[in-house]
């Protein structure tokens, strides 16, 4: 799971105009990512490339009690409810931060193989839909589509940046699974990783923007918005 996991930023943001900003949930729907690649680089977690370990990737997640553990991510979840709570002085605004960095242990569950864990340690869960490409793809580009059609119908404003926003999402998912799959884990791959989840992110806050929640607008709003 790539873009997917953005289908909960985009449902948050729709669903409620005292979400945390597109910035943040972006940042909140990836944040167990930001934390594994970053650990990744410094020793603290760990992975490897082996071929053909899934249909889809061959990348063995084999140590990563720190982020994607069920009790890990609920951490980094309480973390980011904090700061949403310190940034936005709103316990809503925390609550839904919170079930949005959640929602990438759950949805990991459905597609990794058993590489998850509840709490650290030997027993390693995960459904395994990365051995299901049709599935898995067609999960996948459900998520994006519906949870962006959903942010559209909620929301208004240009039309162009979400749709540039869409494009860069899906043109890094092709990537992903049609380019050529790593041959090493390491600092490149890493960095990388790191680099795509910032370019989202940047042009997810340029959306943010640009779109404001239903319920705000009013004669105000949209002038300020022509």
């Amino acid at each position: 799971m790539f873009i997917g996991h953005f289908s909960a930023a985009f449902v948050a943001a729709a669903a409620s105009r005292r979400a945390p900003s597109l910035t943040a949930l972006f940042v909140g729907a990836q944040l167990v990512d930001w934390g594994f690649f970053t650990f990744s680089l410094i020793g603290l977690e760990k992975m490897r490339i082996v071929p053909g370990i899934t249909a889809m990737n061959p990348l063995d997640l084999y140590f990563m009690p720190y982020t994607h553990s069920l009790l890990g991510t609920a951490v980094w979840g309480f973390a980011f409810a904090l700061v949403a709570l310190v940034k936005w002085r709103d316990v809503v605004a925390a609550v839904i931060g919170f079930l949005v960095v959640m929602s990438h242990w759950v949805l990991d569950l459905v597609t990794h193989r058993p590489d998850l864990t509840v709490a650290g340690g030997q027993h390693k869960i995960g459904l395994g839909l990365w051995d299901h490409p049709l599935p898995a793809i067609s999960l996948e580009l459900a998520l994006i589509f519906g949870s962006f059609l959903y942010f559209i119908r909620r929301t208004r404003g240009p039309i162009v940046p979400p749709l540039i926003l869409l494009g860069v999402l899906l043109a890094m998912q092709a990537l992903n699974w049609f380019g050529p799959p790593p041959v090493e884990a390491g600092p490149a791959l890493y960095l990388t990783s790191l680099a795509a989840f910032l370019i989202l992110t940047l042009i997810a806050g340029w959306v943010g923007s640009t779109r404001w929640h239903k319920r705000e607008v009013g004669l105000a709003v949209e002038s300020l918005h022509r």
